[in-house]
């Protein structure tokens, strides 16, 4: 699998989806189980757990290179947002007029943390840049992400602020916030289990994505739902990433930055958390029967991101390594 750039958790939410698919009642809202509310104490978890693990040290040692920053932030909260508000007009047929809602919501959401580290570090670039911007982006988001969606979801009275944002806060930063202060105890031991931790993490969001979709197979969201929807989908989310990651690449070039800043900027601008779209999901549209619907691009654009930037990162890794790193990592090169 790692050879083919096949990661094994997109292989299990494919199945995840066909098991809501034909057995959607565990994860309803009248089933007696409560996977729901498991999955919101597991939230608060794995971010108490990223805290734990992330420690002062490692947000102060990528803090002084304020360009860099500058251009992954406005990457990821203005830029992919402008883009999708801009393609709008092109969501013409009723099935695209359904998804720019999930579309912009995939735009709104902050960067991921682990893959875009571990992507850095293979591509060999500045790794604690990466560690504190991909970290500050997680934090930003629990305000930003809900003031944009509030633009477009309060013309439909579906969104209270405050009432979000206050969510958001109890059950993603502040769990951070306790995992920083316990770092100096367990943050050695927390790294130690970080394939455990890994696991944890990956098999919460699989329950928050089972039962999103066990509630849109229950009330029919997907009926009429060709497989021409899908792939149509999965080329939008392929195009929006490409155009990112090349236009990153183009400006940091233009700026000259140095190459290890130039992948830092690439990978963490143009990546998107599932762990915090699925988290958000459940605030920004509770009790809403097409969340499973509002997932879709997310979970296309997850799967895309990691085939394409894996792909680069070690074509960068050959590229340094045969002494011809300039050349592979100019726009184009993915």
């Amino acid at each position: 699998m790692k050879r083919t750039f096949i990661d094994p958790f997109l292989i299990a939410l494919v199945a995840v989806v066909g098991i809501a698919y034909i057995f959607p009642y565990p994860g309803t809202k009248a089933s007696p189980f409560h996977l729901d509310e498991i999955a919101d104490f597991g939230v608060s978890l794995i971010f108490l757990f990223y805290g734990v693990q992330l420690g002062p040290e490692k947000l102060k040692a990528g803090l002084s290179n304020f360009r860099l920053h500058i251009i992954i932030h406005v990457s990821t909260f203005i830029l992919f947002p402008l883009i999708v508000i801009l393609c709008r007009p092109l969501f013409y047929t009723s099935f695209l007029q359904q998804t720019w809602l999930p579309f912009f919501f995939l735009a709104a959401l902050p960067s991921t943390v682990s893959s875009s580290v571990v992507m850095v570090s293979i591509a060999g670039g500045n790794i604690p840049a990466a560690i504190f911007n991909a970290s500050i982006s997680s934090l930003i988001g629990v305000f930003i992400t809900p003031i944009w969606m509030s633009i477009f979801m309060q013309q439909n009275g579906n969104i209270e602020l405050g009432s979000v944002i206050g969510k958001l806060l109890l059950q993603v930063l502040l769990p951070v916030v306790i995992g920083l202060l316990l770092n100096k105890r367990f943050g050695e031991y927390a790294a130690s289990k970080k394939p455990a931790l890994k696991l944890f993490d990956q098999t919460i969001i699989l329950l928050i994505v089972y039962c999103s979709y066990c509630e849109s197979f229950e009330e029919g969201v997907f009926k009429g739902f060709a497989l021409s929807n899908l792939l149509l989908l999965l080329v939008m989310v392929t195009v929006l990433l490409m155009f990112v990651y090349e236009l990153i690449n183009l400006l940091t070039r233009l700026l000259h930055f140095s190459r290890e800043d130039r992948i830092t900027a690439s990978f963490c601008g143009s990546k998107k958390s599932l762990v915090h779209g699925s988290v958000m999901s459940k605030v920004l549209f509770a009790n809403a029967p097409n969340s499973g619907l509002v997932l879709l691009p997310l979970m296309l654009y997850h799967g895309v991101q990691l085939l394409i930037i894996s792909i680069a990162a070690r074509k960068m890794q050959q590229a340094k390594n045969n002494g011809i790193a300039e050349r592979l990592d100019r726009p184009g090169s993915v």
